[in-house]
């Protein structure tokens, strides 16, 4: 009679022995036991993330803590010693936080929808998936969502590095009364995905005008015959390609597994390194933590050299602006807005006189927030 130490696993290499087979039960029985230790810190922590929330319901504290999850994940991988990399903890601890968040209330996010689509991705990626995720048909109703308290967070693009600013979420910051509390980066990745068949067969290729656009070299190399069709969203786009004969679409490998199709090519993008940013919405002003960005919008006074003026007060503090942008102010005509990101939070000694300075010499200046720096490099 065969005990478990003489069957021979498929997975041992030719030549293993019963030796190499205890040693290897023994080596699974010590992780079992680590994923049971593993479970009951869980639960523990759970436990004390109920009893931190009862103490923000007392204090009339914000649920949502940005500055807080983002000071756990540097600090974890500042202790790290290995050979777990520190690419892997983001998401390890990521989904930790989530489940532990839920526990006390599932935070709900709203974010430029269908569900799928790369803001889908990046809310995903940035909150975890135990949350409540409430997709939008537009950025105007994420933060509408947000403003009105049906939702504690909100998820928009601000930002391609390819395209360039999104328009209509820095038309929003004019008027709503919201801050900016996070950033995510998300890399642009798009596949071509059918219902069936092969490039040969694609004679549409539907998708939204900008991924569209952001593949149309390849496209035009692969596909030339191929007519191409814009839809509103790429999510829009795969379920047409799902039901249309000869028929196909471009988006994420996300959007084709949500869909069920099946992926004829991937990295189809032009620009390898193109990447969208996005703002993380919220009603709560973010502490400071040492690693923070600032986002603010001004109108600058209509006369020459305010522009330089406006400016100076950052550059002469050794401020390092990372983004500046202008919009028409809608209600101003041929007058324009300005949108500036810098490094530092704006309670630092610093910025807060560079923007004490900026307000003298401006007709208008709203801080839309500091907020923790996010990773232009996200590990997938």
């Amino acid at each position: 009679m065969k005990t478990s130490l003489d069957y021979v696993s498929p997975y041992v290499g030719n030549g293993a022995t019963s030796v190499d087979q205890q040693e290897l039960m023994a080596l699974r029985q010590q992780i079992d036991q680590i994923d049971r230790e593993i479970l009951a810190l869980l639960n523990q922590r759970a436990m004390h993330a109920l009893a931190i929330a009862r103490c923000k319901e007392n204090g009339g504290l914000p649920e949502f803590a940005p500055e807080r999850e983002t000071g756990i994940i540097k600090a974890l991988v500042e202790q790290n010693r290995g050979p777990l990399p520190n690419a892997a903890l983001k998401p390890i601890f990521g989904e930790i936080i989530s489940a532990c968040r839920a526990v006390q209330r599932p935070l709900k996010v709203a974010f430029l929808g269908p569900e799928a689509t790369f803001t889908h991705q990046a809310a995903l990626r940035h909150f975890g998936s135990s949350c409540e995720f409430a997709p939008q048909a537009s950025i105007i109703d994420v933060f509408d969502e947000v403003a009105r308290g049906h939702s504690q967070v909100g998820v928009v693009p601000v930002e391609n590095s390819s395209e360039g600013g999104v328009s209509v979420t820095l038309d929003q910051f004019m008027n709503a009364d919201l801050s900016v509390c996070g950033e995510v980066f998300w890399p642009v990745r798009h596949v071509l995905m059918a219902s069936g068949g092969g490039l040969e067969d694609v004679e549409k290729v539907y998708s939204h005008p900008q991924a569209l656009n952001q593949c149309r070299d390849w496209l035009r190399r692969n596909l030339p015959q191929a007519v191409l069709v814009e839809t509103s969203s790429t999510a829009a786009a795969a379920r047409q390609a799902g039901v249309t004969p000869g028929a196909a679409a471009v988006g994420s490998e996300l959007t084709a597994q949500h869909y069920e199709l099946e992926i004829l090519a991937k990295d189809i993008q032009d620009n390898p390194h193109n990447m969208t940013r996005f703002f993380v919405l919220g009603r709560q002003q973010c502490p400071p933590t040492g690693h923070d960005k600032t986002s603010v919008l001004y109108l600058a006074a209509h006369q020459p050299g305010s522009l330089y003026k406006s400016l100076s007060h950052f550059a002469a503090r050794g401020i390092n602006m990372t983004r500046i942008e202008s919009r028409p102010a809608k209600n101003r005509p041929w007058e324009y807005a300005f949108f500036l990101d810098f490094e530092g939070h704006q309670d630092d000694p610093q910025v807060r006189q560079a923007l004490e300075a900026l307000r003298e010499n401006v007709d208008f200046l709203k801080v839309l927030g500091s907020y923790p720096m996010g990773e232009p490099n996200p590990a997938r």
